[in-house]
């Protein structure tokens, strides 16, 4: 897989040349509908343009979880409404070091609908402005549409069916907190799916809030011939995944309707250690 993160340096001089990328603004702030959106308008990189997690980059609540995955023709709307191609550089950028929107935004676009240029910044907004960066407010122009089709890969993802029946390590990005049973501030039941092990979405970053060093993530990821990453509702989960990616190490498949979706069937097992 190609580079997966973008430095701040790297995107400001990207900006700055004849081909910039188109700059996708993916915060989000879980239960408050519309955050991500006010946020933006209140100071953003210029030129790039708002991805809502609950409208864009998921389908709507309900027995498929609490951020199941859009149809694939409703992600086609989405990415021809931004205007892009296959030709098109995207950068990804949140400001939690990428474990909300921002890295669902990259599994969707580069592992799903099969991107080949996508990255994330390393460090998000907050790495944009210690480096200088300007923010504007206000909104942007719509983007000149596109009739880009892409070929969705539903091969990267699995559903509850196939995580019940086996079919690899499951490895659940929440804390050890909520993995163990101990808190659930989300969901009505708390514990985790047996046999999983935790691998704590914000384990992948330094105290900076940047991603760990490639090697270092090599050595601290889980390790099996075949992986399933989930977490509460199929978002930080994504982090995890370009965690892999960024280790250079094969990508686990996504779990899209994770915790949120494995519990509202009583009859699937749970585990509380």
């Amino acid at each position: 897989m190609s580079r997966v993160l973008i430095s701040a340096a790297e995107l400001a001089e990207s900006l700055e040349a004849g081909k910039p990328p188109l700059v996708l603004d993916c915060r989000a702030r879980l239960g408050e509908s519309g955050a991500g959106r006010r946020l933006w308008e209140a100071g953003h990189i210029p030129a790039s343009q708002h991805l809502d997690l609950d409208r864009d980059l998921a389908g709507p609540p309900g027995e498929g979880g609490r951020h199941p995955l859009p149809l694939p023709d409703a992600f086609t709307a989405v990415v021809q409404r931004l205007g892009i191609t296959p030709g098109t550089a995207v950068v990804v950028v949140d400001d939690m070091g990428g474990q909300l929107a921002a890295a669902r935004a990259w599994w969707m676009l580069s592992c799903w609908a099969g991107h080949p240029d996508v990255r994330l910044l390393d460090g998000g907004l907050r790495a944009w402005q210690d480096a200088g960066g300007p923010l504007v407010l206000g909104r942007e122009p719509a983007p000149e549409p596109a009739t880009w089709q892409p070929s969705f890969d539903n091969g990267a993802w699995v559903d509850a069916d196939a995580v019940l029946a086996g079919g690899g390590l499951k490895v659940d990005a929440r804390s050890l907190e909520r993995f163990r049973g101990e808190v659930e501030p989300i969901d009505p039941v708390a514990g985790h799916i047996p046999g999983a092990v935790c691998r704590p979405s914000v384990a992948n970053l330094t105290e900076a809030g940047r991603f760990k060093a490639a090697e270092v993530l090599d050595a601290e990821l889980p390790r099996a011939d075949a992986i399933v990453a989930y977490c509460g509702s199929g978002v930080t989960a994504c982090h995890n995944i370009l965690s892999y990616a960024i280790a250079g190490r094969p990508l686990p498949r996504l779990y899209g309707g994770s915790w949120s979706e494995w519990i509202r069937d009583p009859a699937r097992p749970v585990a509380r250690t």
